[in-house]
């Protein structure tokens, strides 16, 4: 099916009627793939197009690497016959994917008003994985937990994943991006450990060029997600009804958040894998976005338009500025790096614009010049009605005096002539590229704004008119909303840890270590002999020398996990202190887990103690353990990555503070 067939099949409304049933229902739920709407359809034929070209890439590096180890002259010559066919199917899978990424009608909305097409991006393709096999291993080794108590939690995480593919065009789609994105810094603090591999890999294909890139990294696998995020607000924002001042608004704010979205990823994510998320790409992506928003603006302030003189010279301004910015897009997409991986039509799609916003400059600036001419607005004498079309100009207009009326419609003319030619390189810009002659909304926009030049030409057109053509000056381009790049905020979805049964983040996540013991206290005469501090989990704040609990083994630092066979890795203070009171002289069973780290404080700290000891040879052994444990008392811990034990304290045994519990 080619690209015509697609954009005559059924219209997006399928896709938004879809989701706007699914908005009822879980964030979790992504689109339908087999819905057949435009959109789908395109994803659909985008995802064949990747996977064919993976294939002959992987045929091509298999064939380049016989050519380079055989000897035999015959094999070689062979082998080189299969690289060129192999080469030839590779072009024509790669030219009919740029043609599917420029297909941008498919992503506009129909209206009666008609807009130039904005460029959308489409969605980065992942193939589908299992991750349950390395979880469940991973669980079983790091937390030593009976895995298959986790098998809920695997699909729960796997079932998100698979519907992140297939997000609407809508917020909900958004949302359920961030969820996804959200829930992989659970994911990297739960099971990606600096110390093993999980052996999991995740592919993504390259937006446009659809090449497989591959990598064990989460952080691949974070930053392709964000890229959809920017990617799903270009589409969001190109099927805005920018006939209405509520589109426009809700356009310029999804293109200002895909900016955003693309200058985090920039910004914070490197050594990408696939040229999209390559430095260059970005940078491009983030001028595009921000030339679209400006594009917006000014649209904005041509449909406000009422043909008063301030108005015209902020229209003429603003497409200026438009003009300004795609100029600059275009140089971003001309480095070397870029120049041969941007679709030709987006590189066309950038120069018609350019042209035809610097054509609509000099129209409304000659409008302005011709029909405004003497008739300032109330609030304006004609002193300031001069004084604003001089400061439109980059500089002041050769031998004219623009108090006289037939100097301002000489400048007007030559105004005009400047926007004929320009609205005539658009047309042609337009003609040579196969993609753009295939919008006839464009065709539409492009001849309908070369017209009204053309009339406005012929209507101040004098026959007698035998006057020195005059030169008309570039406008200077300004604008009144500068665009507001959007950073993610991924706070505003929130989220649970879907694996927060493992317990607690600060203390069970993948880098941690720990000693796991298991013992029985007993409560003896004078109690038990130990003070707790904070919750989930409970903390051993304090041990008394000689007490049932240093008895029972239990040490300072140690956490408390289960009591009496029960889970309290999640209790609060409260319940656990209730727990322990119920202690008898038959004994309660603890689970302790002591981390690593603080086993080596430990040891470190009664090495110093025994120099300690060793130098003061008349202290007493008893005064000499006193001085050796307040050492430990008396310390300084801190952990930024939880807010229950996030501050820092300093314990003494004789001092028991609030949050705290001594028995």
């Amino acid at each position: 099916m080619n690209i015509d067939e697609l954009m005559m099949s059924e219209s997006g409304s399928d896709e938004d009627t879809a989701a706007r049933r699914g908005s009822t229902e879980s964030v979790r739920k992504g689109c339908d793939p087999l819905v057949s709407t435009q959109r789908s359809k395109l994803q659909q034929r985008r995802a064949k197009l990747n996977q064919q070209i993976n294939r002959e890439l992987r045929l091509r590096t298999g064939a380049e690497n016989l050519y380079r180890a055989s000897s035999n002259q015959k094999v070689k010559e062979t082998v080189a016959l299969e690289l060129s066919f192999v080469n030839s199917n590779l072009q024509l899978l790669k030219e009919e994917l740029e043609e599917l990424n420029s297909s941008m009608n498919v992503y506009q909305m129909e209206s009666e008003t008609v807009n130039v097409p904005m460029i959308p991006l489409g969605l980065k393709e992942t193939k589908e994985m299992d991750m349950t096999a390395a979880l469940q291993d991973f669980i079983s080794e790091h937390y030593g937990e009976d895995a298959s108590l986790y098998l809920s939690e695997i699909r729960e995480f796997m079932e998100l994943r698979q519907a992140m593919r297939t997000p609407s065009r809508n917020e909900a789609g958004q949302e359920l991006l961030m969820e996804y994105y959200n829930q992989l810094y659970f994911l990297d603090q739960r099971f990606f450990s600096p110390h093993r591999s999980l052996g999991i890999h995740f592919h993504w294909y390259d937006s446009l060029t659809g090449v497989p890139s591959v990598q064990r990294a989460l952080a691949f696998e974070k930053g392709s997600v964000l890229f959809n995020i920017g990617a799903l607000y270009t589409q969001i924002g190109a099927r805005q009804d920018r006939s209405m001042l509520t589109g426009i608004q809700n356009a310029i704010d999804a293109f200002q958040r895909a900016a955003g979205a693309f200058l985090y990823l920039q910004e914070n994510f490197s050594h990408a894998p696939s040229l999209d998320m390559s430095g260059p790409a970005l940078s491009m992506l983030v001028r595009l976005m921000v030339a679209q928003v400006q594009e917006c603006v000014c649209e904005k302030v041509i449909l406000m338009q009422d043909n008063g003189l301030n108005v015209l010279l902020q229209a003429a301004q603003e497409a200026a500025r438009v003009s300004d910015v795609y100029s600059l897009v275009l140089q971003a997409m001309s480095v070397p790096l870029l120049k041969d991986y941007v679709p030709f039509s987006w590189i066309s799609m950038v120069q018609v614009k350019t042209h035809h916003f610097r054509a609509l400059a000099h129209y409304y600036t000659a409008v302005a010049l011709c029909d405004c001419s003497g008739m300032p607005d109330e609030d304006d004498d004609e002193g300031e009605e001069i004084k604003a079309l001089i400061q439109i100009h980059t500089r002041w207009p050769d031998k004219l005096n623009l108090q006289d009326p037939e100097d301002k419609r000489r400048l007007g003319k030559a105004h005009l002539r400047k926007a004929i030619i320009r609205h005539e390189e658009a047309l042609r810009l337009h003609g040579v590229c196969k993609m753009l002659r295939k919008m006839d909304i464009l065709q539409e926009v492009l001849s309908h704004a070369h017209t009204c030049s053309l009339e406005k030409y012929s209507e101040i057109d004098q026959e007698d008119d035998f006057c020195e053509v005059a030169e008309a000056p570039e406008i200077q381009s300004h604008t009144q909303q500068k665009p507001d790049i959007k950073t993610p905020d991924f706070s505003a979805v929130r989220v649970n840890d879907i694996f927060h049964r493992l317990g607690p983040l600060s203390l069970f996540s993948a880098r941690n270590r720990w000693v796991r013991r298991h013992t029985c206290l007993v409560r003896g005469e004078a109690g038990l002999g130990l003070t707790l501090r904070g919750d989930s989990p409970v903390l051993v704040a304090g041990v008394l020398p000689g007490g049932c609990a240093a008895e029972a083994g239990l040490r300072e630092g140690d956490y408390i996990v289960a009591v009496g066979g029960a889970d309290c890795r999640w209790a609060e203070h409260a319940e656990v202190v209730h727990t322990l009171k119920s202690c008898t002289e038959r004994g309660l069973e603890l689970d302790l887990i002591t981390l690593q780290s603080h086993e080596v404080e430990r040891r470190n700290l009664s090495l110093s103690g025994d120099k300690e000891c060793q130098s003061g040879g008349q202290r007493k052994a008893g005064r000499e353990y006193e001085r050796g444990s307040s050492s430990i008392w008396n310390w300084s811990w801190r952990s930024g990555s939880s807010k229950r034990l996030g501050s820092t304290f300093s314990l003494s045994f004789g001092n028991v503070r609030e949050g705290e519990s001594m028995f």
